[in-house]
């Protein structure tokens, strides 16, 4: 891609959860946009989105739509973005894909910028943002790792409805609002167009998010461990993930176990550590109850941990609590820093 002062940008899933937060985030970093292309399905079509205070009809997401247009953001589907993506890059743009339909390509950079952002120099046409669980979890780490190695991770994840898109939202609130009022909602309820369960969400725990493999491990665990091993360079990493919704609306949260490489590091150092690293902010005063919450960390773009203490019976064990906006640093903001990183690089060469 050519460096230019501004750019023809793309939002591919303009309408839903993520494009719209896609949207705020370019507005908010001012983003050097000549023109803005929203992009959905045809439904969509008449409809129109407000950028910088100005009215923007939504285009249909086909090939043609992407004529002129130097950076496509997608975030409407792995689906979509398998028909799609090279149809961009054919016609000249760059894809960042928020989908994991090209995570795991050998040429696809799978980008967190405050991990890898080298790696975006090795695009082919397409660079991928990772699972939202899996760029806090990398984020965080990722500074521990440079200082005293890393070399085995367990996690459980405590993620949000926002995660399963706008609908999910609607169905926690409706759902809450039911059993409130006395109303027994089934705890088997078949979506529409599906046959496999679909357990309630409000005032539940669900340890299932997408579907299971083989090795009954989820899709969504499996992610979360391949991708970390990708983004980390490492494929002897031991890492390991176990994945549940829960019913708030934003953010995720995360428990995360970790072993280091170094003898007699101690938890202080670790918040050293944790303190000065890049999109981290260190929320960590249990004297007053200072620890970062799914609340606390809605709308906002930085990653926060917490809860930090070392392992009662192994050394090198230390335990950290990390929570982070999904839908910003998770999916919108994460992939509007690669575009940022993208153009930066480009005025470079």
């Amino acid at each position: 891609m050519a460096a230019k002062s501004r750019y023809n940008v793309a939002i591919v899933g303009a309408t839903g959860a993520v494009g719209e937060k896609m949207l705020q985030m370019l507005e908010h970093v001012e983003f050097p946009i000549d023109e803005l292309r929203p992009l959905a399905s045809r439904r969509s079509v008449g409809n129109t989105i407000i950028y910088k205070g100005a009215e923007i009809p939504i285009r249909e997401a086909k090939p043609d739509a992407f004529d002129n247009i130097d950076i496509a953001l997608f975030s409407a589907g792995g689906s979509v973005s398998k028909q799609l993506a090279q149809e961009a890059v054919d016609r000249g743009a760059v894809v960042i894909d928020n989908t994991s339909a090209f995570r795991m390509y050998e040429d696809v950079p799978l980008i967190v910028p405050e991990v890898n952002k080298e790696d975006i120099k090795n695009h082919k046409g397409i660079i991928a943002n990772p699972n939202c669980s899996t760029i806090q979890m990398v984020a965080a780490l990722e500074p521990i790792k440079q200082k005293y190695g890393l070399n085995r991770i367990i996690v459980s994840t405590y993620q949000s409805v926002s995660g399963a898109g706008n609908d999910a939202v609607e169905e926690l609130k409706s759902q809450t609002q039911a059993m409130l009022d006395g109303e027994t909602v089934f705890s088997e309820v078949l979506p529409v167009k599906s046959e496999k369960k679909h357990f309630p969400i409000a005032f539940n725990a669900l340890p299932q998010i997408d579907t299971f493999e083989d090795n009954h491990y989820t899709f969504e665990e499996m992610k979360m461990i391949n991708e970390t091993k990708k983004i980390m360079h490492n494929s002897e990493l031991k890492v390991s993930a176990t994945c549940v919704r829960l019913p708030f609306f934003y953010s995720h949260a995360e428990s995360i176990y970790i072993e280091v490489d170094q003898d007699f590091v101690t938890v202080p150092q670790i918040q050293g550590v944790l303190k000065d690293a890049p999109g981290v902010v260190l929320e960590d005063d249990i004297v007053n109850q200072g620890y970062p919450t799914p609340l606390s960390a809605e709308g906002k773009t930085d990653i926060f941990v917490g809860r930090v203490r070392k392992d009662l019976d192994y050394e090198r064990g230390f335990h950290l609590w990390v929570v982070s906006d999904n839908l910003l640093k998770g999916a919108a903001w994460n992939s509007v820093q690669i575009a940022q990183a993208l153009i930066e690089y480009d005025s470079e060469e």
